[in-house]
């Protein structure tokens, strides 16, 4: 076995992950003074950051339980290494005017290259996610790594987005699939391997004029299903993608969908219609976003009370419900029954930070945007699903506006890769843009 490394810890990494001295093995760890400092500036609030700052210092709280740190550190847990708080240190040497600015991310870095100086043979490195702190210790020689923990690997955001099997079909199996009474056909007819849940197919049918059939593979009936043209609230699939994401966001025992694509693809339009077509199934439809604001401001500059705060984050999602309800006369039974759903609070549009604590029973829950979740966000927000619960989550995650994430490590990436195979579970990538052909000519081009 080698000898531990140490690594220091930037604030971002324990703001994004609470647990993240645990995942270092049997590593050593510093925390620098200036991490502490600015974690406790996030201790007081609802938000995740908050979470996080306040589940690390008392994690951190237990491990010093009646200890002081001394030269050496304290043990974090059985298999895992030591961790210490270190005073901050000056740039020494060459480096002592190299930047002029004192910041919390100067004296971090200054900190670390202490580190690495005062342990000769061993390699230290600073963990950060911040870009231009890594960019900075790289420009004086310091080794510097992302938090990689949670990072989903760049051949399964690949595969997510090619779930859908494209292959040709004998006309005798596409015949009984398109006719057959029960839509369907036994898997083994298909290849070989028995397909993974919810896989779905498009088979080329060279017999009607080279016609694309949808399919899916059934787990609970062991066969290949014809996934047809739903309709839902008025809302009518534009392409093959959406054909399967309605036939997912309908079908009842498919309990959790993610749905990605870029603007204009119609994921959240398309998961609300379905919510609405399927009302009567559900006590609540509840639909939300996280909330990320620009800069470091809080949502506390914008005037007003906390309804009138949270609209503008809100508001993306009114307009998709006013697209379907605009689809039919004011006087008309659905439009009417949209306004009597939020009347009633059957319809719910609120911020995602209320979501903490609360169990969610017999609930059509979307979450959009959900690119801009943590996974650790993604986890909590799942397990509050009580019985009969659906959860639907929408995104694209090459449109991340979280500094700390990236299409790899965010929480709707992490979601498709570590549930892909579930029976309850099914993903959608929405490749064509629908909104309109500017839309789809801008996606494309700018």
């Amino acid at each position: 076995m080698g000898k531990p490394k140490i690594f220091v810890l930037d604030t971002n990494v324990i703001l994004h992950d609470h647990k993240a001295i645990r995942t270092f093995r049997d590593n050593n760890l510093v925390i620098p003074i200036a991490v502490i400092e600015e974690v406790d500036k996030f201790k007081k609030g609802t938000d995740t950051l908050s979470y996080n700052a306040r589940g690390f210092m008392r994690d951190l709280d237990k491990i010093t339980s009646g200890k002081n740190f001394g030269a050496g550190g304290l043990p974090i847990g059985k298999n895992l290494g030591w961790i210490k708080v270190e005073p901050n240190h000056p740039f020494e040497g060459e480096y002592a005017d190299f930047f002029k600015d004192d910041i919390p991310d100067h004296r971090i870095l200054s900190t670390a290259m202490w580190i690495r100086d005062h342990n000769p043979g061993t390699f230290v490195a600073l963990v950060t996610k911040d870009i231009n702190l890594r960019m900075k210790a790289k420009a004086i020689g310091m080794a510097v790594q992302d938090y990689l923990t949670d990072r989903v690997q760049d051949d399964h955001i690949e595969e997510a987005q090619r779930e859908v099997r494209v292959m040709d079909a004998p006309n005798d199996v596409l015949q009984d699939l398109c006719y057959s009474s029960g839509n369907s056909v036994e898997w083994e007819r298909v290849q070989k391997t028995r397909p993974k849940p919810n896989q779905m197919f498009k088979f080329q049918w060279e017999g009607a004029g080279g016609e694309i059939v949808c399919a899916r593979f059934d787990a609970p009936r062991d066969r290949i299903v014809l996934v047809k043209a739903h309709a839902a609230y008025g809302i009518r699939p534009r392409n093959d993608e959406q054909k399967f994401a309605l036939d997912a966001l309908l079908n009842p025992a498919v309990e959790l969908v993610s749905l990605t694509g870029g603007a204009g693809t119609g994921k959240t339009l398309l998961a609300l219609a379905a919510a609405l077509d399927q009302e009567g199934d559900y006590e609540q439809i509840f639909l939300s976003r996280p909330t990320v604001v620009l800069g470091n401001q809080d949502i506390g500059y914008l005037p007003g009370d906390q309804k009138q705060k949270m609209s503008p984050f809100l508001q993306p999602l009114m307009d998709n419900l006013n697209v379907i309800k605009h689809q039919f006369r004011a006087s008309s039974r659905e439009a009417q029954r949209i306004d009597a759903m939020l009347t009633q609070e059957k319809l719910i549009i609120e911020p995602l930070a209320y979501i903490r604590g609360r169990s969610l029973g017999r609930c059509f829950f979307i979450i959009d945007e959900a690119q801009n979740l943590t996974p650790h966000e993604m986890k909590t927000i799942i397990t509050r699903a009580g019985e009969g619960t659906k959860m639907v989550f929408t995104g694209d995650i090459f449109q991340i506006d979280q500094p700390y994430l990236d299409q790899w490590s965010n929480g709707l990436t992490h979601l498709g890769e570590k549930m892909y195979g579930q029976a309850l579970f099914q993903h959608v990538f929405l490749r064509k843009g629908e909104r309109s052909e500017l839309s789809e000519l801008a996606a494309k081009l700018l």
